[in-house]
């Protein structure tokens, strides 16, 4: 199925924090992403009903298998964009930037391409 650009960044930054923290807050979400709290509570409203997420109340924020899956193709290709990038004299912080814009439109063709391009 396919998502939104933003449901895949929200999905993308949870799995980040989980891998950083241990753990997915609503408010480390909105200050990773530079936006408001509510924006993130909608956000996760609509992750939950569509199966991504799980959420109790006031409880911490979990990737589901669906989810998880998502949030692991997207960050995978962040970095891979990364280090292509880098390889062809992009700076850091520009191949950051840059990769976040890539990463939801290229093609899978252009995708595995660059993959054996890097190793």
């Amino acid at each position: 199925m396919k998502i939104q650009q933003s449901a895949e960044d929200y999905l993308e930054t949870m799995l980040m924090l989980q891998e950083q923290h241990g753990y997915i807050r609503s408010i480390d979400i909105a200050k990773k992403l530079g936006v408001t709290k509510p924006s993130v509570s909608y956000a996760v409203k609509r992750l939950k009903e569509n199966g991504y997420i799980n959420m109790e109340p006031n409880g911490p924020i979990t990737l589901t298998d669906a989810g998880y899956k998502i949030a692991k193709n997207i960050y995978d290709r962040h970095k891979a964009l990364i280090s292509f990038l880098e390889k062809l004299g992009v700076s850091k912080e520009q191949s950051e930037d840059d990769a976040c814009k890539i990463e939801h439109v290229i093609s899978d063709e252009t995708y595995q391409a660059i993959c054996k391009f890097i190793k």
